[in-house]
């Protein structure tokens, strides 16, 4: 299921890849279809939506191999739509070449429709409802047979892009020693952070990954994007990726009143071992998020995604209240930047950027 389980794809001539591009839309029958770019993300992957002379309209994801592999995506996309929640159906596949043609679910992600004025309540609570059913499914079936777990050694190496990219954007030299304490702290934090009851963590559940399909009933209304990085893990992951948006402030009362809807369909779980998971992930997802919005700079040349770091680290400092991480804030407050020069100045202008989608 994951990409850890699959054999690695190699990297095809860019002239064998359009080959099989024109190959799998012919086959599909959208030989024929018109493509318009759509706006890309933080990875590799780019889409195209097509449109056939007879008004039809599909999704093609490119997903050039080795960086991308549209098998997770593909695997995941057929799990979530047997189990009655709407992806994206799968029509055809290159998964070789890294093409996928997918089913349009249309342009009203929660993003676009919040920037009209949409009801906030309204979109919030269909997606922490969606993501309850899925969570009160039993694990052996939310859970696809080998999906790799949320365990301490991926935590923490995710949490390891904060002092791998970020301290060294702010000018900060973390020793080695330092940064073996940073890592040791991940073993108890782990346990705490998955003390609750597995279950499918999609990985990137934001307002940025889920459409609104309101001609569908019930929790079906709620388009799901971007799961490919799937795990199983604690019901609380994504949750708070939802509610602590990187992207976009939200009331804190709805944050507070959303989280309690959420517990109060678990009775099974404990309050106090929830609030803690919470806590433990929030850091852990802020720590990783702000390394990546710094790596997409430096590295990558999109400095467009630094304007979300006051934010993150709003989010990541309440998030340090939470007594199981006094460890953790101990650390960041020997090692991290003095919080009135936290923040790294692009390497490339803003306008180079793409839009952050």
């Amino acid at each position: 299921m994951t990409g850890a389980c699959l054999p690695p794809l190699s990297a095809l001539d860019p002239a064998e890849r359009a080959a099989r591009r024109r190959s799998l839309l012919e086959r599909a029958g959208w030989g024929e279809a018109s493509a318009h770019p759509l706006a890309g993300d933080a990875s590799f992957r780019h889409y195209e939506r097509l449109r056939r002379p007879d008004g039809a309209s599909a999704i093609l994801m490119d997903a050039p191999p080795p960086h991308e592999d549209t098998r997770p995506f593909h695997a995941l996309a057929d799990h979530l739509n047997a189990l009655g929640f709407s992806a994206p159906a799968v029509w055809a596949a290159e998964p070789e070449a890294g093409f996928l043609l997918l089913e349009d679910l249309g342009n009203d992600t929660y993003t676009r429709l919040l920037a009209r004025g949409a009801d906030e309540e309204v979109l919030y609570t269909l997606a922490v409802d969606t993501l309850c059913a899925l969570q009160a499914l039993p694990a052996a079936r939310a859970i696809p047979a080998g999906l790799a777990p949320y365990d301490e050694p991926r935590l923490r190496a995710e949490a390891r892009l904060f002092p791998d990219w970020y301290l060294p954007a702010c000018g900060v030299k973390v020793s080695p020693e330092a940064l073996k304490a940073f890592d040791a702290l991940w073993e108890p934090l782990a346990v705490v952070a998955n003390a609750l009851p597995p279950t499918l963590v999609l990985r990137d559940f934001h307002v940025d990954n889920l459409l609104y399909l309101p001609e569908r009933p019930g929790i079906k209304a709620c388009g799901l994007l971007d799961f490919q990085d799937a795990l199983a893990g604690p019901p609380t992951y994504d949750l708070l990726s939802l509610l602590e948006d990187a992207r976009r402030d939200i009331d804190p009362d709805r944050i507070a009143r959303l989280r309690a809807r959420a517990l109060a369909t678990r009775p099974d779980l404990d309050p106090e071992a929830f609030s803690a998971s919470w806590a433990v992930l929030a850091a852990q997802r802020h720590l990783k998020v702000i390394g990546i919005f710094t790596r997409l700079d430096r590295r990558d040349g999109k400095p467009a995604y630094l304007a979300h770091l006051p934010r993150l680290l709003r989010l990541l400092d309440a998030s340090l209240t939470h007594p199981v991480l006094a460890p953790l804030a101990r650390w960041l407050e020997r090692h991290a930047p003095d919080p009135a020069a936290r923040l790294p100045a692009p390497l490339v202008p803003a306008a180079a950027s793409p839009r952050v989608a």
